[in-house]
């Protein structure tokens, strides 16, 4: 499947930021732009996280709500403030790491699944941020098949002062090995329901690494706005403790006016649906 089209505006600088233990932290760019029809497509890649365009006229049939209002009222987090806006940040966060993971690296990252179950829209879903999947070869088991985890923090708009959200993201993805087995059952579960016999073969192959063994990859990424972001934060992160820090990519994704077009997308998913 070809990368959607807003993934050009994901930019690898080519600069990047060493850490005290002797990390590189790769720094990305989200330059945005107002073309509209990249935008529009944007939105619907989005709005498809928390729910199918094919299963929409169904879920809202009913309720007395217009798409739009469904989607408002019963999927997406609040706009207004309280939980919904830094939600609406952190699944934002998650969908472009994911985005990262697939377009850009090549893994397959079912990430949907997480967002079209939500028991309360301004809740974050529990388990692994983003997992990607990555095969040698098709049907066939290999040691160096990846299981690749990846846990995403936010700022996207400034209330006080920047935070060390790549730090936080660290220290987050060293609860993955905890929260592993459980997300990978979810995930199982979600596409046997679906009767996806073959994507749940392909996360089952990851749930036995004693008798399955394959190449784990742990991943932290902080997702900043250009006046959240502090270089000197980045350069002050340790991952000591780690459990899996030989395997650890650490990425920083920076944009303008980041919280706006988070907002702007939710709105552009309504109003489209």
């Amino acid at each position: 499947m070809p990368a959607p089209a807003h993934l050009d505006w994901l930019v690898n600088t080519g600069n990047t930021i060493t850490t005290a233990d002797g990390y590189n932290v790769e720094l990305w760019e989200l330059n945005h732009a107002g073309d509209a029809a990249v935008l529009s497509a944007w939105a619907k890649h989005f709005r498809e996280h928390y729910c199918d365009d094919e299963m929409l006229p169904e879920l809202a049939h009913g309720t007395g709500l217009s798409h739009g209002e469904f989607l408002t009222q019963m999927k997406f987090p609040d706009s207004a403030p309280g939980m919904g806006p830094g939600v609406r940040s952190g699944d934002f966060a998650e969908i472009i790491v994911a985005d990262y993971i697939e377009y850009k690296l090549g893994y397959w990252c079912p990430r949907r699944l997480r967002y079209d179950f939500k028991w309360n829209r301004d809740e974050s879903t529990k388990g692994c941020d983003v997992v990607g999947f990555k095969f040698q070869q098709d049907g066939a088991v290999s040691p160096q098949d990846e299981l690749f985890v990846f846990e995403s923090k936010a700022q996207l708009a400034l209330n006080g002062q920047p935070q060390n959200r790549l730090q936080d993201a660290i220290d987050d993805s060293n609860k993955d090995k905890l929260r592993e087995a459980m997300t990978l059952s979810a995930l199982k579960q979600r596409f046997l329901e679906r009767r996806d016999r073959a994507s749940a073969d392909k996360v089952e192959r990851f749930q036995q690494e004693t008798d399955r063994p394959f190449k784990r990859i742990s991943g932290a990424a902080a997702v900043h706005d250009v006046t959240t972001f502090d270089p000197a934060h980045i350069a002050a992160v340790t991952t000591a403790g780690h459990f899996n820090a030989p395997n650890l990519k650490l990425i920083v994704v920076t944009g303008a006016a980041m919280m706006q077009l988070v907002h702007a997308l939710y709105q552009r998913a309504v109003d489209e649906a």
